[in-house]
């Protein structure tokens, strides 16, 4: 029998509660992940415009094309692999940032338990949530080039350059999103 539903408000620390475990990211985290997102599908350019020998201003149209598609489905992959690292995160740092606060927080006897409980809390989700934003761009980052170069010189060098350049960035970013989405 499915519970009822209750008709009051959570309470602001039960929706920051909530919001720590969601795949919502912040506004901040976003522009973020959107901007670091753009400058590494933007990368390849050089790549096929400096090596590859493609003409910019002839191959702008796929350029622009395949980078803004690019940049989506990688903030993509860096959102759904930070969810995926911060809880981990969280638990491992946990005993750190528990002692660490305790330690400074042990000289202020006018604080409750309970507030010292929170203070810990919000700090471990702060480091995980830093830590799991930063590991997730540079894991993400590194395996986005790395599968370009090895996509466009390898798997690819017998194509044009313009269908080497589509087919290798845009590939290797829907890939990059799509392996993010696993559970480990």
């Amino acid at each position: 029998m499915p519970a009822k539903s209750s008709s009051k408000p959570f309470t602001k620390e039960e929706e920051l509660l909530l919001q720590d475990f969601s795949r919502n990211v912040s506004t901040k985290s976003s522009a973020l992940f959107y901007g670091n997102a753009f400058i590494v599908s933007a990368i390849p350019i050089w790549l096929f415009w400096r090596i590859h020998m493609i003409d910019v201003f002839a191959s702008l149209l796929p350029f622009v094309l395949v980078t803004l598609i690019s940049t989506y489905l990688i903030a993509i992959a860096y959102r759904n692999t930070k969810f995926t690292l911060k809880h981990k995160i969280a638990v491992k740092r946990e005993d750190a940032v528990t002692w660490e606060l305790n330690k400074k927080l042990s000289e202020d006897k006018k604080m409750s338990k309970k507030e010292k409980d929170e203070r810990i809390l919000w700090k471990k989700n702060e480091v995980a949530d830093f830590e799991a934003t930063t590991f997730s761009i540079f894991y993400n980052n590194a395996l986005y080039l790395a599968i370009v170069i090895f996509a466009s010189f390898y798997l690819l060098r017998g194509f044009t350059p313009a269908v080497n350049y589509i087919f290798s960035v845009g590939t290797t970013a829907g890939l990059l999103a799509l392996l993010s989405t696993g559970s480990k």
